[in-house]
């Protein structure tokens, strides 16, 4: 797909997107947050910060982050993307409702998960 109609074009972004969600569902939750730290670098810089498919993989990111066992650095992508999302979609628009329910879960399950990464002296 590349090939034929380049790095940036949306079909090419949609399938990378589709890609790193499968690889994620398909049992690889850490590789599937790589692909969408990846993805997202190419998606602002092509779309923008504010666009709704980067606030999307922000979204991905976040949720595969915690997937992949770091429920911390999750609820703090959530709160970060809640934060934009307020400020470029509103309060009360439907996806930041969904937003803050992730932000939720995600908080309640660092409350019940020890950091392992601070054990590592």
């Amino acid at each position: 797909m590349v090939r034929v109609l380049g790095e940036d074009h949306p079909n090419t972004l949609t399938t990378r997107n589709n890609f790193a969600s499968w690889r994620g569902e398909a049992g690889d939750a850490a590789g599937a947050a790589q692909a969408f730290t990846d993805l997202l670098d190419h998606m602002v810089r092509v779309l923008g910060e504010d666009h709704p498919n980067t606030l999307t993989t922000r979204n991905n990111l976040a949720s595969w982050r915690g997937e992949a066992g770091d429920a911390a650095g999750a609820a703090q992508a959530f709160t970060d993307l809640l934060d934009h999302m307020v400020r470029v979609l509103g309060e009360d628009h439907p996806l930041a409702r969904m937003v803050r329910h992730s932000l939720d879960r995600w908080r309640k399950e660092a409350e019940r998960t020890p950091d392992v990464r601070s054990d590592r002296s």
